[in-house]
């Protein structure tokens, strides 16, 4: 196994008898090796195969940016996600999630704390990948000794999401389109034009994208112990509510997509909240 292009102590690329560039990773593997060296295949951890072209030389920047603690645990929280939600995940997590950890990290030991404004949402919509998200948390503290808070397992739990419902071209334009007809409804039925840059709207948006996407996907959000706020939530955000009626309609009239009593909640707090600025 020849060397193609040494990184790092720890990390070089070689090619196959294709052709095909594949980091390989090792503590020490590289050390005084250089370019055209034979590498101790003995010392090989890790072997990284992405499909993508362009997602493999990003990968290999990033790679020979960042300590290799950092894609090490990646691939752990990659693999063990991958086995939970019993998916296949797209290359491009390698990507985003190890730079995110990596970022995160350092983050935190500078003192520098992000809030996660969809948290909330996230909890709710996606509970495994939130579950997932707290147990990258667990692997994070093992490894580094620090313990990130809760919001960066939502964080994570976004990263796995946007991972398994990465579309073509076509789906990515069908939810932006479900979105700008939801925004369009709301916009009418109360005479406002959105402050595109508020925290609300941002939040807004995010639940339509994830809703959205449930709705392309056939998927749809139950949750039995929701009934009684439903009902709390009918009498006390009376406009929210005969709106977020009205984007059901329509939906189950263009889509033949029936939203659960459950969606139409959430719907509503969100109108509620993006329309009268509440915090809820």
């Amino acid at each position: 196994m020849i060397i193609y292009k040494v990184f790092n102590n720890n990390a070089v690329v070689i090619k196959d008898e294709n052709g095909v560039e594949k980091v390989v990773m090792g503590c020490g593997l590289a050390f005084k090796k250089k370019n055209g060296d034979e590498l101790d295949e003995s010392k090989i951890d890790k072997i990284f195969v992405l499909s993508d072209p362009l997602v493999n030389n990003r990968f290999q920047e990033l790679v020979a940016s960042i300590p290799i603690d950092y894609v090490e645990l990646g691939e752990e929280i990659i693999e063990y996600a991958a086995k939970v939600l019993e998916v296949d995940l797209n290359d491009t997590i390698y990507l985003s999630l190890i730079d995110h950890l990596h970022s995160a990290v350092r983050r935190f030991q500078e003192g520098i704390g992000i809030k996660n404004a969809i948290l909330w949402d996230i909890r709710k919509f996606y509970k495994k990948e939130f579950e997932i998200g707290l147990k990258a948390l667990d692997m994070i503290e093992k490894r580094f000794s620090i313990r990130l808070p809760e919001d960066e397992a939502g964080f994570i739990a976004i990263h796995l999401v946007e991972a398994v419902t990465r579309k073509g071209a076509q789906d990515i334009h069908q939810v932006a389109e479900i979105i700008s007809e939801i925004t369009n409804i709301v916009s009418y039925n109360f005479h406002i034009f959105f402050n595109e840059d508020s925290l609300y709207y941002f939040r807004f948006i995010t639940h339509l994208k994830f809703f959205a996407q449930r709705l392309l996907e056939g998927k749809t959000y139950l949750d039995d112990e929701q009934d009684d706020l439903l009902q709390i939530i009918k009498k006390k955000y009376v406009n929210a509510y005969e709106c977020a009626e009205k984007i059901c309609e329509f939906l189950k009239k263009k889509y033949k997509y029936d939203a659960s009593s459950d969606e139409l909640l959430y719907l509503t707090l969100h109108i509620e909240r993006v329309v009268y600025k509440t915090v809820l």
